[in-house]
């Protein structure tokens, strides 16, 4: 059931200026986040309003980590990442969603706990576009 005023189930202009949906996966939606110092970075979101993996029903919690696995490869396949970090907070955006950070040995933040959002890495309108679409064809 969706919910009024959360940017996952409005997805509306406050959703795309953190991201740019991706696809509609079976249980959730994967959207690639604007701020790319870490490239490739991506959001995945639960399609049901609900805060915690928890509260998935036992095939629906499945297909969620399905889906969550599946984007995973996605990213390693187009941005050849050497470790993928995951982390779902929810305290701030309580709809269920991962965060699905690359990183990189040489790159911003290896060994590190990544930044929420440094606004260092804005990519062009065109650039999202073609990022977006390897992934769909990587899914």
């Amino acid at each position: 059931m969706a919910k009024a005023g959360c940017q996952y189930c409005d997805r509306d202009e406050a959703m795309a200026a953190v991201g740019v949906e991706v696809a509609k996966l079976s249980a959730s939606t994967l959207y690639f986040f604007r701020e790319q110092s870490h490239p490739g970075r991506c959001i995945l979101a639960s399609g049901r309003h609900l805060s915690d993996p928890m509260d998935l029903e036992e095939g629906e919690r499945k297909s969620f980590f399905d889906d969550l696995v599946r984007a995973a490869g996605a990213i390693k396949k187009v941005f050849r990442p050497d470790k993928i970090n995951y982390a779902a907070f929810g305290d701030k955006s309580p709809h269920l969603h991962f965060h699905l950070v690359p990183k990189y040995r040489d790159g911003f933040e290896w060994g590190d706990v990544f930044a929420m959002n440094p606004r260092l890495a804005e990519l062009t309108e065109p650039e999202y576009a073609e990022a977006v679409e390897k992934l769909k064809r990587a899914l």
